[in-house]
């Protein structure tokens, strides 16, 4: 056992120059010959030569006498005693009056500023802490505490990792939650990307934090026991040699945050006087020319984002790190990459605005475009949403609407019905009052059709073979347009059949023998019944 213990103590690791201020810091191969190392910890370096003895010889002999220290020997404290040798003042280093080591004054660094006692003093305290955690590391009390305090430390550390998991994965669920329950919104996207950011940056800060208190545990555990003590305050110096740089980064920051804080305040406090006078417009509490309240929402929301960012433009300079290489590089990074790929976007964006605040449509607006007619079901920065009468959802890219013809069949009967035209070719052998009468007859029977207004008959093109007539009608609130166009032509039908008028579609060429029509008793051949009638 005991020539375990000393083989133990004379073992000699790296030099990381520990609390003292005689070993160093980034010793050459030279000066780490020449230092003193015990239990991975620097003791002291040696410079004197005596006689032919080099300092090197010295660190030899040391640890041959420390070799032939005993179990008995490592009871008693480390003595020291100035002597007179060499032509030269020194100090003994003795433990139970045997000598083991000798420290001179040649043996001193200028740079140090000690004295040869004081030199000695942190030389004997090393030596002492060191002959305590040699009888520590083999008490197997003292090791079964440290074994009891780190299983404790460990099992602690497990629950605190499986809480912070735990309560990660219930924030990861309510914005799931959050997501589902979103209403469709033209920022719909910015907000399920937001969130996707938000559950990634609730990862990072729980491995984060995992690792942190990891390494909490590890420096403290390893200070537990005497062997790897050094390791642990290595451990623990460098964290906290982080956090002071950490610590006096912010410092050196904090002026220019707080500027950005108050820059940021006053933009806070401008953008709620400015949403207060958007509000009173709104409700009509307030006029202002050039602003109309279907066009407030954009409005409110290029505003903000005009101010935001000459607020951000403002604050940039005080940002930290806004000076270096490294974020003007990134700058250019993200505006190279906004130049290049926002051509098309930046086109649907601004005819999204021309119809925006050219009010050609509205949510809600009965509308034909292309080859669709539908009611408008949003009105987005990059497109328009528009709902046919098959209930399909149709996407047309604002930049589409803009270029192409918009046909507005409800913005000039807001808050009244629709109008609906529609029209016939009658022959020229039928008098063009009946085929008025008639018109007026199928609109009044049409339940769709409002009795307010009078229908319009209009002869549009007098053709080779037919009269054009057009019948415009104004149907009553809330009415579909598909079902009232089938209504209306379901008894145009029933009216020109009734009176014996055949209708000229499609095209003759030769006027027939007879009527082209269906007389009043075959209306309903089966499979149709009389409960078809509408």
């Amino acid at each position: 056992m005991q020539r375990i213990i000393l083989l133990l103590i004379c073992l000699v690791a790296s030099t990381n120059g520990a609390w003292a201020a005689e070993p160093r810091q980034a010793p050459t191969p030279q000066e780490r010959a020449r230092t003193l190392i015990l239990l991975n910890q620097p003791i002291v370096m040696l410079q004197a030569t005596f006689g032919l003895t080099t300092p090197e010889e010295r660190i030899k002999r040391i640890v041959g006498n420390v070799r032939a220290l005993s179990d008995e020997h490592l009871t008693h404290p480390v003595e020291i005693e100035t002597l007179h040798r060499y032509q030269q003042q020194v100090v003994l280093f003795t433990i139970n009056n045997k000598p083991f080591m000798l420290l001179a004054e040649q043996d001193l660094d200028e740079g140090d500023d000690l004295t040869l006692n004081q030199a000695a003093q942190h030389v004997q305290m090393r030596f002492e802490n060191l002959r305590h955690a040699l009888i520590q590391q083999y008490s197997s009390h003292y090791l079964l505490i440290s074994a009891g305090k780190s299983l404790l430390g460990l099992a602690s550390l497990l629950l605190l990792i499986g809480g912070v998991v735990g309560a990660n994965r219930l924030m990861s669920r309510r914005l799931q939650i959050q997501a589902l329950n979103s209403e469709v919104s033209v920022f719909l996207p910015l907000r399920q990307i937001l969130r996707s950011i938000m559950r990634q940056s609730l990862n990072i800060l729980s491995l984060l934090f995992a690792l942190i208190v990891t390494y909490i545990w590890l420096s403290w555990t390893l200070r537990l026991f005497p062997w790897t003590r050094t390791w642990g305050q290595d451990l623990g110096d460098y964290a906290m040699a982080l956090l002071q740089g950490i610590a006096l980064t912010l410092l050196a920051a904090l002026p220019g945050l707080t500027v950005v804080a108050v820059i940021f305040l006053i933009t806070a406090g401008i953008m709620k006087l400015i949403n207060l006078a958007l509000t009173r417009i709104e409700h009509g509490k307030l006029r202002v020319a050039g602003f109309h309240p279907e066009t407030l929402g954009v409005t409110r929301r290029l505003i903000g984002l005009a101010i935001w960012l000459l607020a951000l433009s403002a604050a940039y300079p005080f940002l930290p790190g806004a000076n270096t290489l490294a974020f003007k590089g990134i700058s250019v990074f993200f505006g190279l990459m906004l130049t290049l790929g926002s051509a098309g976007v930046m086109n649907h964006a601004m005819s999204g605005l021309v119809l925006t605040y050219s009010r050609a449509l509205r949510k809600g607006d009965i509308i034909r475009i292309l080859e669709h007619e539908g009611v408008v079901t949003d009105v987005g920065i990059l497109a328009t949403k528009i709902q046919t009468r098959e209930n399909y959802d149709v996407t047309i890219p604002n930049a589409v609407v803009v270029s192409g013809k918009i046909i507005n069949l409800s913005s000039a009967s807001a808050g009244k019905g629709l109008n609906l035209t529609t029209s016939v070719t009658i022959g020229y052998d039928v008098p063009w009052r009946q085929v008025h009468a008639m018109l007026q007859l199928a609109a009044s029977r049409s339940d769709c059709v409002s009795a307010l207004t009078a229908p319009l008959i209009r002869q549009l093109a007098l053709q080779d073979w037919y009269v054009n007539y057009e019948l415009q009608v104004s149907l009553l609130p809330g009415t579909a347009l598909s079902a009232a166009r089938t209504e209306l032509h379901s008894q145009i039908q029933d009216v020109f059949n009734e009176y014996g008028v055949q209708i000229m579609s499609p095209n003759f060429i030769s006027q027939p023998d007879h009527p082209v029509v269906v007389r009043r008793e075959a209306w309903f051949t089966p499979p149709a019944s009389s409960s078809d009638l509408s």
